[in-house]
Parts: C-alpha cells; structure tokens; sequence
C-alpha cells in the first residue's frame, strides 16, 4: 500500500517501483508434438487418451487379481496388464476413468474369468506372453478390440464368448491365418 506524501518515512521503507514485464512475444502451435485439432490423432503406438488411466493397474491388483482363471502357460501380471489397455480403452471411450466392469469386460473377452473355448485360449495365450514387459506387445492386444465391442456390456460379451472371433478384428498387415477367422 503506498504511503501518503506528508508521513515522513525513511528512503529504506519507501515502496520501491514494481518489476515491469516485457509482454510477450508471437505464439504459434509449431513444437513437434502438439495437437493441432480438436480431435486427438489416433493410429499405431499412439495409445488411447484418457483421465487417470494408471488407476485400472489398482482395479487389476485388488479386485481380479485372485479370479483370473485359465492362464495356463501365462504370467498373472501379464494378464492383468494387457488387458489393463483394453479397459483404459473402452474406459476412454466414454469420456471417463476406468471402472472395474471395463477391466470385467477385456478380462470376459479374453476368456481369462473362466468359460473360455479351447480356440481362444489357445490364440490368445502367445498373445499375452511377456506383454507386461512389452509397450508394443500391449498395443497389439488394444487394436485387436473394435470400438463396437468396447461399447458392450460384460454381459453382452459372456452370452457372445462363444462366438469370440466376431468380437476381435484382426489389425491391419498382419496374416490372417495369425489371427481369428
């Protein structure tokens, strides 16, 4: 607060003038990785983005941890972080964090909660192999799921396991004899 001008003060408690700023210069949306739209660019390695996806790790670890089921030959964290991706994906999908019933859904689609027939299991386990450890590995299971199946229940895709290969496409340059007819 200034001091009036007849109130004798020393010079040290004068107020001192403020620092002026320069004003800033031209901005341009130029560095390398920037959005320039409103939409975020999608396509390989470029991931789903959403609000606190690190949160379905916990999901993982302290709901289905113990329930994962028919993993023979496969890590549990394996399991539990590839399908992570598929529910951070459909969590993202629809705006929002992930829950546990998006975790129930990839986990369902996989045939990792029991119930899976013997052609899913045996497609998907080198699949899951060391995905835990392997980004790109992890990207290739999230590409396998359509958008239209992420938008299903976990009950929808339980009354249609059985007819899994219609729930997972197969990603583009890859062999079709590697993946679902």
């Amino acid at each position: 607060m200034t001091q009036p001008s007849y109130v004798p003060i020393t010079e040290n408690d004068q107020v001192r003038p403020a620092y002026r700023l320069k004003t800033p210069g031209d901005w341009r949306q130029d560095r390398v990785a920037e959005l320039t739209g409103p939409e975020h660019p999608r396509g390989a390695e470029l991931g789903v983005p959403g609000p606190d996806q690190g949160y379905v790790l916990l999901l993982a670890h302290k709901l289905f941890e113990d329930k994962v089921r028919d993993a023979e030959g496969l890590e549990t964290e394996d399991v539990l972080v590839g399908c992570s991706g598929v529910a951070s994906a459909r969590a993202s999908l629809f705006g929002r964090a992930p829950v546990a019933k998006d975790l129930e859904l990839a986990l369902l689609l996989f045939g990792f909660l029991g119930g899976g027939p013997a052609d899913l299991v045996a497609w998907r386990t080198p699949l899951f192999a060391g995905a835990a450890h392997d980004y790109l590995q992890r990207r290739r299971i999230v590409a396998l799921v359509p958008d239209d199946t992420l938008r299903l229940s976990p009950g929808d895709v339980r009354g249609r396991l059985e007819y899994w290969r219609r729930l997972v496409v197969a990603p583009e340059g890859e062999a079709a004899a590697a993946t679902p007819a």
